[in-house]
């Protein structure tokens, strides 16, 4: 055995369990206000200050600060025995509303393993489980993970890189957002494009009941409706554009989904297919990146796949040759990756 190498690799499992348990405590500092308190403060807080600020108990709250400033999520003044936040790290862990929200994926993560005894049982017998299966915080997380990359990308790249789209949708356009989970991704395009209106769908019961409460609150519901649907059966047409956010690799009948969006279509309309960054090939895709979405997929996008009828189970990190395969099976003739971030790809599928 080489020591060496062996050191390394305990190091990383060391790193890797500190990072399961990080997760619960960013949680825990975002629900109760820590990393907000830190963030405002103009002047490095002792945990004393932090907790006054917060309503919270002190020696709760100095423990947590060491924890945090051992992972580099606060800093730390030795002479002062006080904590403050960068800039940096205050954009990634206070504003929702940015590229990057870090307690959204690790509020997605935690929900996600809430599964686990489930998820054993599924590796033995081969069967899947279902996204409705899974506990609210994934549902949640889910949707604050993906919005911030929604909310920075969407409608000032992505949709002015599809062929005529934005011109249709600034006219007045009918647009479909299938999968749409919570309706940020439909919100957000109602609210930039207000000729348009948009029709969501999720067989997600849950979730399209929050749909429809997002659009009320923001005064979109004549624009911006939502209901029950799954992508092989969503009703209405023809749309000029047809969207799919992070969801056609959870499907276990992605076929049958591609089929249904080209009828529904009109004959020039576009299906914009959003997925998550990946690869062509898995050692493409043995990467930080990548190690984050094959974990999640075995907890939630494979095991949704293998709950559905159809045969496919393509996991978060299916690529783009399984992508444009699909889509040339479903009919259509015109394929082309527009745009990418570090989190996402996004296609321009044409009939």
């Amino acid at each position: 055995m080489d020591n060496d190498k062996l050191m390394e690799f305990l190091g990383r499992f060391v790193g890797d369990v500190g990072a399961t348990m990080a997760a619960g405590n960013v949680v825990v500092g975002e629900q109760l206000g820590l990393y907000r308190a830190l963030a405002e403060s103009d002047k490095p807080l002792q945990p004393a200050d932090v907790a006054e600020r917060t309503g919270t108990d002190a020696r709760y709250v100095e423990e947590w600060l060491r924890g945090q400033a051992a992972g580099g999520y606060v800093e730390y003044d030795a002479d002062a025995g006080a904590y403050s936040m960068t800039e940096e790290q205050a954009f990634v862990l206070t504003d929702p509303d940015g590229a990057v929200y870090a307690p959204g994926a690790f509020q997605l993560a935690l929900g996600s393993l809430r599964a686990l005894p489930r998820i054993v049982e599924a590796f033995r017998s081969g069967e899947g489980v279902g996204w409705h299966e899974h506990a609210q915080e994934v549902f949640v997380g889910c949707e604050r993970f993906f919005r911030p990359g929604y909310i920075a990308h969407l409608v000032s790249e992505w949709l002015p890189a599809l062929d005529g789209v934005e011109a249709k949708l600034a006219a007045g356009a009918r647009v479909a957002d299938v999968g749409c989970g919570h309706g940020a991704s439909t919100v957000l395009m109602a609210e930039a494009y207000p000729a348009s209106t948009f029709a969501g769908s999720d067989y997600h019961a849950g979730s399209i009941r929050s749909a429809n409460s997002r659009a009320a609150e923001a005064g979109l519901s004549e624009r911006a409706s939502f209901t029950v649907g799954s992508a092989q059966d969503f009703t209405g047409g023809p749309y000029d554009l047809v969207t799919t956010f992070d969801c056609l690799h959870d499907m276990g009948d992605p076929l049958g989904a591609a089929r249904h969006i080209r009828d529904s279509l009109a004959p020039d309309g576009t299906w914009m297919v959003v997925e998550p960054f990946a690869g062509d090939s898995v050692a493409a895709n043995l990467n930080p990146v990548g190690r984050v979405y094959y974990s999640f997929s075995t907890f939630l996008c494979v095991p949704n796949a293998l709950s559905q009828d159809g045969g496919y189970s393509l996991g978060a990190q299916a690529g783009e040759p399984p992508i444009r395969h699909l889509v040339t099976d479903a009919g259509f003739t015109r394929f082309r990756r527009v745009a990418e971030t570090p989190f996402n790809i996004v296609y321009e599928v044409r009939p």
